[in-house]
């Protein structure tokens, strides 16, 4: 029998490898001899640079960079040296968690994420896959471009600046100074909204106000990223403004598309391919899935659903578990989930469930029990 596992994190207690061994051990206590594949599971948010370079054997690089605001950050991003390949998620750089309460929409900046690139290309890096959720920016990526050597000019021909409050101000772009190692790069982007740049859909009144956008900022900065538009298709050629995800992360998405010829593909879909995901399920008989709480939401397209599809696809089963199921985890039934379980063995607080070791304990002893209910009726 051949059984391919991919688990997404338990979040504050097992990560994604480390829950996928804890199931592969189960399974060899029960049936020694079976084939068990494990792989590392994410949607291209949190957590998803970690779970790639675990699993793909990389190594964490850490860069000082600018935050969103003022105050320097410590950024991380991965490295995968067998392949060139980077892993990046721009949170860790211009993520709304490291502004707190001080939400500044028209100062906040992406310029530390076109370091972290900067840094990566200087080492010899040219396969990027960046996650863009969680931003503190609606800058429309004109910080990020700017790190890498793009120049935007008010009508003056001065520096307009990196933060949103600069858009109004952007009246040409000279590319003379850009990288030129990044005509060589290509970049991969997990982008799960499909709003445009503008509009009442776009990024500005749809993600805006929970970065300190207030009513009264929106009309005039969403007229101000369209002048960006404008100018940009002016100057670059390119008009991405109402491409699917040009708004995401307050406009990076539509820098990414514009100025870096990249792929927008939504998370799950990029971290199958990252790893290759298919070629490992040709065979399978069995698939292990989950994430630490399972419920409706799983359903409405979370990597463990993603994961059940393509394993129907190449006929396998497939089971979930999780460290809580919750009501209305039924619907995961219906997309694709044959079966699942929580692996909580007895009454225990929140913290005892958490425990790692505690975690991976009955992670083990659910998959022993779900591998020897297989066994019994094959």
């Amino acid at each position: 029998m051949k059984v391919v596992i991919a688990i997404d994190s338990l979040k504050g207690s097992l990560t994604s490898m480390e829950a996928g061994r804890a199931i592969k051990e189960g399974i060899l206590n029960i049936l020694p001899e079976t084939e068990v594949i494990v792989k590392p599971l994410a949607d291209g948010g949190e957590g998803t640079t970690e779970a790639l370079v675990e699993g793909l054997g990389g190594e964490m690089v850490y860069v000082d960079v600018h935050g969103p605001l003022e105050t320097p950050v410590r950024a991380g991003y991965g490295l995968i040296k067998e392949t060139g390949t980077v892993i990046m998620e721009m949170a860790s750089a211009a993520g709304i968690i490291l502004v707190g309460k001080d939400k500044r929409p028209l100062d906040a900046t992406t310029y530390g994420v076109g370091e972290m690139i900067r840094d990566a290309v200087q080492r010899g890096c040219r396969s990027f896959i960046i996650g863009i959720g969680g931003s503190a920016t609606n800058d429309g990526g004109i910080g990020m471009l700017t790190a890498l050597g793009y120049e935007f000019l008010d009508a003056e021909g001065r520096p307009s600046g990196i933060g949103g409050g600069a858009l109004k101000r952007v009246a040409s772009v000279r590319t003379d100074k850009v990288l030129p190692e990044l005509k060589e790069c290509r970049f991969k982007i997990a982008c799960d909204v499909t709003n445009p740049l503008c509009g009442i859909n776009g990024a500005t009144y749809i993600y805006g106000p929970q970065k300190g956008v207030t009513e009264n900022m929106q009309e005039e900065l969403d007229a101000d990223m369209a002048g960006y538009a404008a100018v940009t298709k002016a100057c670059i050629g390119t008009d991405f403004a109402e491409t699917e995800g040009a708004g995401a992360a307050g406009g990076l998405g539509f820098a990414f598309l514009s100025y870096l010829n990249a792929n927008l593909q939504p998370g799950i879909e990029l971290v199958l391919d990252a790893v290759d995901m298919e070629k490992s399920m040709e065979g399978a008989d069995l698939v292990f899935t989950g994430e630490g709480r399972l419920d409706y939401q799983t359903a409405m397209g979370k990597a463990p659903v993603g994961i059940a599809k393509l394993a129907k696809k190449h006929g396998a089963k497939v089971i979930a578990l999780a460290g809580a199921v919750i009501e209305g985890a039924e619907k995961c039934n219906e997309n694709g989930i044959d079966a699942f379980f929580p692996i909580l063995r007895r009454i225990v607080t929140l913290d005892e469930a958490m425990d790692p070791e505690t975690a991976k304990q009955n992670m083990v002893k659910t998959a022993e029990q779900v591998i020897r209910l297989v066994a019994a009726v094959k």
